[in-house]
């Protein structure tokens, strides 16, 4: 379960990734070429990890002079501490960016702009998905550079579809195949369910309201609509698979992650990002046992897509050479790097087959397929803020306490609160 940590921790945390950081309040002097210059940058995976240092030892032969010190946190640790060194002025140099958190750090004025180094480096935004691009534009100007992106699809395990004599999910399916499935898939006796059903924006309801019709949130990022008849609907695919008891209780999901009882055979359906692929196709336990098939389809076909920015800070001591090495991080090979090491789907264009051919076992082809029907992640307002609720209003509705409808009513109206204030 993600939580977040005290101030205090944060700080603690902050010291001990940044002992090497660069960084410091103001925006520093360039250096010059000749100077010995450390860099750090940040990420949460360590799956990633490896091709993240592969990248920055590759951007250190080209640059000698600049030396980059690759740090990862765990996920709740990486907010609180990128959070109070960007507020304390010792973030690190580069760092990994999600869209629903870019716009409190860009209004903040805590991101470098990157807008004049995509016109003096030659950069084209038109080889990444404009979905991913977008979302880290920022009154006209660019603050990050698409690292990958993502869509959604059905992770399965193909042993226990098998062993219940169902058949596999395909590009047929809709909303009744998978709750038809994950019932058969059931067995309680053996503590398998048939899929995981959590409170999960991202991999979860966002898309089944998308496919039921629904917008999320407005054009304009004033309202959101999940009170609507369409995305109480796609609220309630999941409550109905809960109250089915096709899927383990909100109790259980929050002592062990949706993720981890897929890959403990424990859950037979995941439905998530492309993002999984490598930790699946590195997991001992799993070979020639899962695969993924498209989302199924409600009125329409749909899926929430988004991906990884790299930013950078702006109180850097070093923009010049920040600058460089985040041009370096948006280019063609670091996305090659990415891909053949099936790290993750990188968003260059191009770039893409590599990744594929990493991991044949699985039809990973159905995630950049779904680019035709996907729809850019909803970072109205202060996205961060208002997704963080999520949990509070809807948990009493998947938990069968409260009606889908009055849920939805009540985050809505959260919502739109949080909406308001921008």
């Amino acid at each position: 379960m993600r939580s977040k940590w005290t101030a205090a921790a944060a700080m603690v945390a902050a010291g001990a990734l940044l002992t090497a950081c660069s960084g410091g309040q103001g925006g520093g002097s360039a250096s010059t070429s000749a100077e010995k210059v450390t860099l750090t940058y940040a990420n949460w995976s360590e799956d990633q990890a490896p091709a993240m240092k592969q990248i920055a030892a590759e951007f250190e032969k080209a640059n000698p002079n600049i030396t980059v010190k690759v740090q990862t946190l765990p996920w709740p640790e990486y907010w609180s501490t990128l959070q109070v060194g960007a507020a304390g002025g010792t973030a690190p140099d580069a760092f990994w960016m999600l869209a629903d958190h870019f716009r409190e750090y860009a209004k903040g004025g805590q991101l470098l702009d990157l807008s004049g180094t995509v016109k003096s480096a030659g950069i084209d935004m038109g080889v990444y998905p404009k979905a991913v691009s977008d979302s880290y534009t920022y009154e006209g100007k660019i603050f990050a550079l698409p690292k990958d992106f993502d869509t959604n699809g059905v992770w399965y395990n193909k042993a226990l579809f098998d062993a219940a004599k169902v058949a596999y999910p395909d590009d047929t399916w809709d909303w009744q195949d998978v709750q038809d499935a994950a019932r058969k898939l059931t067995d309680k006796a053996k503590g398998v369910w048939g899929i995981a059903a959590p409170i999960d924006a991202q991999g979860g309801f966002y898309n089944t309201m998308l496919q039921a019709g629904a917008q999320i949130v407005n054009p304009e990022g004033t309202a959101s609509d999940f009170a609507s008849a369409p995305g109480v609907a796609g609220l309630k695919f999941w409550t109905d698979l809960q109250a089915a008891g096709s899927s383990p209780t909100l109790k259980q999901l929050s002592d062990t992650e949706a993720v981890s009882m897929f890959e403990s055979q424990k859950v037979a359906m995941y439905l998530s990002g492309a993002y999984w692929a490598f930790r699946f196709h590195n997991n001992a336990d799993l070979k020639g046992k899962i695969d993924v098939a498209p989302l199924p389809q409600g009125v329409k076909r749909a899926t929430v897509t988004s991906g990884i920015g790299n930013a950078g800070y702006a109180g850097s001591k070093h923009p010049e050479e920040l600058k460089k090495f985040l041009a370096f991080l948006g280019g063609a090979r670091a996305a090659e790097i990415q891909a053949a090491t099936g790290t993750v789907l990188p968003a260059y264009t191009g770039t893409q087959k590599p990744w594929l051919d990493a991991m044949p076992e699985f039809h990973l082809q159905v995630f950049i397929d779904a680019i035709d029907y996907s729809v850019p992640l909803p970072v109205a307002g202060n996205a961060s803020e208002w997704q963080g609720l999520a949990a509070q209003y809807l948990a009493p509705a998947w938990e069968g306490r409260k009606p889908v409808q009055e849920a939805a009513k009540e985050y809505q109206d959260a919502v739109d609160k949080v909406l308001a204030k921008q």
